[in-house]
């Protein structure tokens, strides 16, 4: 590539470079590239009280650039990219997170999603809260920010690499230049697959110091990626190389370190007898969900499988690199990001090379292993990191390829539908042709990128294929595919998918084992308290750019002696002191939980103002729920009859198994209409699902914009 030249830019722009104030920049970024225009906007005091930073300033930024009739494809539609007061800091673990916010090529629909690497706090110390791009770039450019010289350009993209691993490191390089220097470059990036799919991710890298190369994170859920690719976004490039101990300039330093010592002493006391997230990281769950029949396996008809200890916890252990940390973003002691180092590569464009896999992380491992019936690390591994360097979500085309599969072995799509490809349960050469069909927007795994939406409707259309069944067994709530957890005897996670507003994803309330195993949510009060709590804990965690592993995949010694021991109070506690310590500004647990709960319900009119009207949008797939077939059904026979006896008041002796399968279906339908009534109560939304103007006045946000729209959501329901 030719050094950029004065003549060859697009358009560049000089800002003052000032400290950031306790937690903020004070500015947004904002970039048109029909345009070439680049200019920064004020973050108002007002803006901080209402929508606090992070994904709260990405909803804002979004909600003011679109209208209700915007598409994910118009040039209005604007891709956010936001940080968080607490971003940054170093003292305390997992907070390098950023946000995604765009309109959804899968949803339609407003969609966040979160990030870690680099990429996040180097924007902050560079000087902004948050990135805004909006319009498409005629050729595809790179975006430059220059946190070191106070300059924002749009440059021509000409380098060859289109793939994330080659793009991360060529970009570090070439604006990192030195090995010093390469410490201070993150890049954002997606790669071919981004360009022909609705399920495409952002890649966010940072430089590994010990292994000598950019790895990469991303911003996986709701097709963020492909409305990268579509506005011809090439990469994003973040240069800041003056770390320091404090960039954030906090109002109480000590109080800071005082959370931070408190939890880092925890990690390394007890992170080893507990989740071992420093050796093994989420992937140690794989294992756990196996043995409590709740490891999504074949397209989340069954919650086990024999052969599941081939991808369980102690086989990542070993093929991890050990002995270094793994952390993310500086100074987190959790370092779950771990990696497979010197992986050979056998199939698709880069056979025959050895590379660096980032994973797999829990959801991979059960999405591309058990959930399509693969139990062969060495296919899991290759299909992680061609989902990462494609720029592909892992969780969705995990769920559309098992549902492609499910369909096959059904008889509703045949092998000339396909293409010539054998879709069945295990066929990893199958799913690993799909990705790279995918890359190259060819063939039959264009359809499957699309989508488990798109496809019901396509096979239906197409083929004939039965929309019901499809209906039934299509694993998507609102457009988006459901994360890898098996949620048929777990009414409050059925919840929580369902009633999350963007779309089925675990961070927003992963309750399974407080529901399922540990039985501490028996009434529908206490389902809908938690399905009020947990998200509220998840969406601050996005506004302030922290991971929430920290929160509650380590815990205090005497955590179980306490009454309420699945909030970890003792943490919750640290986060009021991070909080008062960055801010200056005196911090109870309830100051925290308003923080959210304004963004939440904003977010929640924002889908209102879309369209996503009534209670159907916060429906599952029966899968979800129960059994949909005759196998899964007697898979569990004892189980379900017993249940039919206990619940439902019904002698199943003389039932067939079809007859069983309504009752209990009529049962669990009503009790999942039942939880949608008590959240909903405990919300503050009407029967419907929409916020009172009681409750936005309440949290301070009786906007007349948002008003307007609840108004008129009220009336087409």
């Amino acid at each position: 590539m030719a050094v950029p030249t004065e003549s060859t830019l697009l358009a560049e722009f000089t800002y003052e470079l000032r400290p950031v104030e306790r937690g903020y920049a004070n500015r947004t970024l904002y970039v048109n590239l029909d345009t070439n225009t680049i200019y920064e906007k004020p973050v108002t005091q007002q803006m901080k009280d209402l929508f606090t930073g992070g994904r709260g300033f990405a909803l804002k930024l979004l909600w003011d650039a679109v209208t209700p009739n915007t598409k994910w494809d118009d040039k209005q539609n604007a891709l956010v990219i936001a940080n968080g007061p607490i971003c940054g800091i170093t003292a305390y673990p997992g907070s390098g997170k950023a946000t995604v916010v765009t309109l959804s090529p899968l949803t339609g629909n407003v969609i966040d999603s979160n990030v870690g690497g680099y990429f996040s706090p180097f924007l902050k110390f560079s000087g902004f809260d948050a990135l805004e791009i909006q319009g498409k770039a005629a050729e595809d450019v790179i975006i430059f920010i220059d946190g070191d010289t106070g300059k924002v350009t749009i440059e021509p993209y000409s380098f060859e690499p289109e793939d994330s691993h080659l793009v991360g490191n060529m970009l570090t390089a070439f604006y990192g230049g030195d090995e010093k220097g390469r410490r201070g470059v993150a890049v954002l990036s997606a790669g071919q697959a981004a360009e022909h799919t609705r399920i495409a991710a952002i890649n966010s890298s940072w430089y590994d110091v010990r292994r000598k190369e950019a790895r990469l994170k991303q911003a996986g859920r709701g097709g963020a990626g492909r409305v990268f690719r579509d506005k011809h976004i090439a990469a994003i490039v973040c240069r800041f190389s003056d770390m320091g101990g404090d960039n954030n300039n906090v109002a109480d330093m000590p109080l800071v370190r005082k959370a931070g010592q408190r939890i880092n002493k925890e990690i390394a006391e007890l992170d080893d007898s507990q989740n071992q997230m420093r050796r093994i990281g989420t992937a140690n769950i794989v294992d756990v969900m196996d043995h409590f029949d709740l490891l999504p396996t074949h397209n989340f008809r069954f919650g086990s499988h024999p052969e599941s200890y081939k991808i369980d916890s102690k086989v990542w252990k070993e093929k991890f690199t050990q002995g270094m940390p793994d952390g993310c973003w500086l100074g987190c002691t959790m370092s779950c990001s771990h990696g497979v180092d010197q992986f050979p590569v056998q199939t698709g464009p880069y056979a025959g090379t050895c590379v660096t896999v980032d994973g797999p992380e829990y959801e991979n491992a059960a999405g591309l292993g058990s959930n399509i019936g693969n139990f062969d690390p060495q296919k899991v591994l290759e299909l992680n990191f061609y989902c990462d360097t494609y720029g592909i979500d892992t969780i969705s085309v995990a769920n559309c390829i098992a549902f492609a599969m499910e369909c096959y072995e059904e008889g509703l799509i045949t092998q000339e539908n396909t293409g010539g490809l054998e879709l069945r349960f295990g066929n990893a050469d199958a799913a690993l042709e799909l990705l790279h069909q995918m890359a190259r927007g060819q063939g039959f795994g264009v359809v499957v990128g699309q989508g488990v939406r798109y496809m019901k409707e396509y096979f239906a259309r197409e083929f004939g294929a039965d929309p019901v069944f499809m209906h039934d067994i299509g694993m998507e709530i609102k457009g988006m595919e459901v994360s890898e957890y098996l949620t048929k005897e777990s009414l409050a996670q059925q919840g929580g998918y369902g009633l999350a507003t963007k779309g089925p994803q675990h961070d927003e309330a992963w309750l399974i084992f407080m529901d399922q195993i540990q039985n501490l949510l028996p009434s529908f009060k206490d389902k809908a308290e938690a399905l009020h709590y947990f998200p509220m804990w998840r969406t601050w965690f996005s506004l302030h750019g922290l991971c929430k592993l920290p929160w509650n995949d380590i815990s205090p010694a005497n955590n179980k002696q306490t009454k309420e021991p699945a909030k970890v109070e003792e943490h919750v506690e640290n986060y009021t002191w991070i909080h008062q310590g960055v801010t200056g500004k005196p911090t109870k647990v309830e100051d925290l939980l308003a923080q959210s709960e304004r963004v939440y319900n904003f977010q929640k009119v924002f889908a209102l103002r879309m369209g996503r009207v009534g209670r159907k949008h916060d429906y599952p797939p029966y899968r979800a729920m129960g059994p949909v077939t005759k196998l899964e059904y007697e898979s569990r026979q004892d189980r379900y009859d017993e249940q039919l006896k206990r619940l439902v008041q019904l002698d199943p002796t003389e039932l067939t198994t079809e007859e069983k399968m309504k009752a209990l279906r009529q049962y669990r339908e009503a009790q999942y209409e039942s939880l949608m009534d008590a959240v909903y109560e405990r919300r503050g939304w009407d029967a419907n699902g929409i916020p009172t103007v009681e409750k936005l006045g309440a949290l301070g946000i009786d906007l007349p914009e948002l008003i307007e729209v609840v108004e008129e959501a009220k009336k087409k329901v």
